[in-house]
């Protein structure tokens, strides 16, 4: 059957009746929630076209994908109609597709019974050293490694030559202004949006290194994030201990460890907050790290907790990988995690978009964990043939 669907890959002329004998057989749960997630990257320019949304509508409907997760707020642009924040991509949103498409396409989606969450990209700033909150705090707001040093792609140190950094600025989830200013996107969004199903978000935790090292204890070793000065102020203020230099014992690095843990945690408990204020209806979510332990003891995105306490109502493991056996044992230990929750599984089709047979092994292991949903990333990357499969099931 693989020797006839590669046939039929390079040219062959029997599409449908391929596509009928390849997927009949596979026994896919069709009651799996489907999503996928549209970056504002998308080469579709879903936000910039009224044609385009609908063509997102209506792919969204043949696949059997119910959820759309559309980002609207990236590297501290807002691709949304605010009033608060730097709008320059927003309005040359509405200056090409004459409309502002997102109210075009939750009316759409409401429509069609999709459900559309507002994407949100927290703490990662990307390359934007402009970002309103640098303009209006200046760079302190930006988390720093424990030699002082931001992180970024234009900051390179010395030990870079040994370790892997996120190339991307980063803010200090620690400094109050900084959780002010991220709270006060979610509200804008949803105060201006009602149609939304929810918040979605993404760069919840501290940079990333490689190799990372399991908390502060182990310093010298690596490279760990969190010495933002608002952050260090407000840990002294609470302990009397200066986490660059007076760690002394174990409990102290404990202390530290939890004390980032906690920031992180504390941003999105007040913005799940403020979002059910608005609508116990409105549901938040967040991407996270799918291996908890480097999440927690690392990137202090203590995530298996947010769903014990019911802070979320889910997670979604952002488990891009092409090894299939690592993404088994992956979601098999993130499930055991679920709480008062529920944990979705995000696929990395753009890693294997030009090996169909790959992603369908992958979306069918993890299907047979029975996880709570499956959501794909991204939309550019649903070609014909994974659009035929999805419909089949």
């Amino acid at each position: 059957m693989r020797k006839l669907i590669f046939v039929f890959l390079i040219g062959c002329s029997l599409w449908n009746s391929l596509i009928t004998l390849s997927f009949a057989g596979d026994n896919i749960r069709a009651d799996i929630p489907r999503g996928v997630w549209v970056s504002v990257f998308s080469a579709s320019k879903v936000l910039y076209s009224r044609d385009e949304a609908v063509k997102l509508i209506a792919l969204c409907k043949k696949a059997k994908i119910g959820q759309i997760y559309l980002q609207v707020y990236q590297s501290g642009h807002a691709y949304y109609d605010s009033k608060e924040f730097d709008n320059s991509k927003y309005q040359g949103m509405v200056k090409t597709a004459q409309i502002d498409v997102i109210d075009f396409l939750l009316k759409e989606a409401r429509n069609n019974n999709i459900k559309v969450f507002a994407w949100i990209n927290l703490l990662s700033l990307g390359q934007n050293n402009n970002a309103d909150v640098i303009k209006r705090f200046g760079a302190e707001v930006l988390t720093r490694d424990q030699y002082n040093r931001i992180s970024g792609r234009g900051n390179p140190n010395e030990s870079d030559k040994y370790y892997l950094r996120e190339e991307l600025l980063f803010l200090e989830p620690g400094d109050q202004r900084v959780a002010k200013l991220l709270i006060s996107v979610v509200e804008e969004v949803i105060e201006r949006y009602p149609l939304f199903s929810g918040v979605h978000l993404d760069y919840v935790r501290y940079p990333m290194t490689v190799p990372f090292i399991p908390g502060s204890r182990f310093n010298n070793y690596g490279l760990s994030y969190g010495y933002g000065l608002k952050n260090i102020e407000r840990f002294q203020e609470w302990t009397g201990l200066d986490p660059r230099s007076g760690l002394k014992s174990t409990k102290d690095y404990l202390l530290w460890d939890n004390w980032r843990r906690d920031q992180i945690t504390s941003l999105v408990r007040r913005i799940a907050k403020r979002v059910k204020e608005k609508s116990r209806d409105l549901l938040v979510s967040a991407a996270v790290i799918p291996a908890g332990e480097r999440a927690y003891a690392s990137l202090f995105q203590n995530w298996a907790f947010w769903l014990e306490e019911g802070i979320l109502d889910y997670v979604v493991l952002m488990n891009y990988t092409l090894d299939n056996q690592l993404t088994k044992e992956l979601v098999r230990s993130s499930l055991s995690h679920r709480g008062r929750g529920k944990v979705f599984v995000g696929l990395g089709l753009y890693l294997m978009k030009d090996n169909f047979n790959t992603f369908i092994d992958q979306y069918k292991a993890v299907l047979s964990l029975n996880p709570d949903g499956v959501v794909i990333f991204a939309y550019d990357d649903i070609d014909d043939v994974l659009l035929k499969y999805l419909s089949s099931l």
